[in-house]
Parts: C-alpha cells; sequence; structure tokens
C-alpha cells in the first residue's frame, strides 16, 4: 500500500529530563508490540501538543502525565522541530491514520524531586511505561526504537552538554 499521500506530521513534544548525576529518564513501552516482542523499547517521554497549547506547557503536561513528575525545571528548548517517518507497516494505522510521522520539539529538564516522586500511574491518564530508570546519554541509543534513533542522536547533540 502506497502511504506517500499522508504527509502530515503529528506535532509534539519530547522530554530529556536529567538527574542531578547528570543522567536522563528512561520508561520502557510495554504495550507496544513489534518485530522483537512486547518490553523491549525505552523511550525519554513525549506526546501530542493540543490545538493551542503552549509547547512548554505541552513538555511538562507530559511530563508529568507519563511519570508523575512536577518538580522539574525547563534547561533548554531545541532550536528546530526534529521530524521521523513511522515504518512503512504503521502509515495510516497509528494516530487514525492522519499522520506519516511526528516533528517534536524537544525540552531539556533539570529533576528537582525525589526518585520516589516519579509514578508511572497517574490518575485519569493512560499508562505508557512499565518500568523507568535514569540512563546514560550514550546507552539509550541501543534502547530506543529503530525508528527514532535519529531523532535521539540530534537531541543528545543538542543537549549532551547539559549531562554526564
Amino acid at each position: 500500500m502506497n502511504h506517500s499521500a499522508i504527509t502530515a506530521y503529528r506535532p509534539c513534544v519530547g522530554v530529556m529530563l536529567f538527574n542531578p548525576e547528570g543522567l536522563v529518564w528512561i520508561g520502557r513501552r510495554f504495550e507496544k508490540q513489534n518485530d522483537d516482542g512486547i518490553g523491549k523499547w525505552w523511550q525519554m517521554p513525549q506526546g501530542g501538543i493540543d490545538e493551542g497549547e503552549d509547547i512548554e506547557a505541552a513538555a511538562l503536561r507530559e511530563l508529568y502525565e507519563e511519570t508523575g513528575i512536577k518538580a522539574a525545571t525547563v534547561v533548554a528548548r531545541s532550536k528546530d522541530w526534529y521530524h521521523y517517518d513511522l515504518p512503512e507497516h504503521l502509515i495510516g494505522k497509528s494516530w487514525n491514520g492522519k499522520y506519516r510521522g511526528q516533528k517534536q520539539i524537544w525540552f531539556a529538564l533539570r529533576f528537582d524531586g525525589k526518585d520516589a516522586d516519579i509514578s508511572l500511574k497517574v490518575q485519569g491518564h493512560k499508562q505508557e511505561f512499565d518500568q523507568w530508570r535514569w540512563a546514560k546519554m550514550d546507552e539509550m541509543l541501543d534502547l530506543i526504537i529503530p525508528f527514532k534513533r535519529e531523532v535521539y542522536v540530534e537531541v543528545i547533540k543538542e543537549f549532551g552538554h547539559l549531562g554526564a
């Protein structure tokens, strides 16, 4: 099936959250079936921007909805939008078939809370992850789903100086 007619990218935010040691928060996506099975892929928090929503507010909202974290300070915002395309077999299926991928503004945030504050089950929001941990930036590239890897390479280039 040719999906070249689907040209729109879903507006989205991503969050690179650093702890005081310079490690980055990642969560494991447990409900996504793929060629390697369920529970193989990790990622940083990310999600869609609601129509009319301030982009920074969207980043803070997504961080809270996916991690329960409220104690975080914005340190930097990406200079440009990053884009990725879904694999061919997902185009036309994800996001009601409206988008071929995502365009993302990324934010670097400093975690100001305690690990005990983190909750993967936030009331009123769909759980995205079944596990979380702090990771070194260079190890994330082996853990991210392959079609998002190039965006992660670029985000690490832009924000890498902020971490360990």
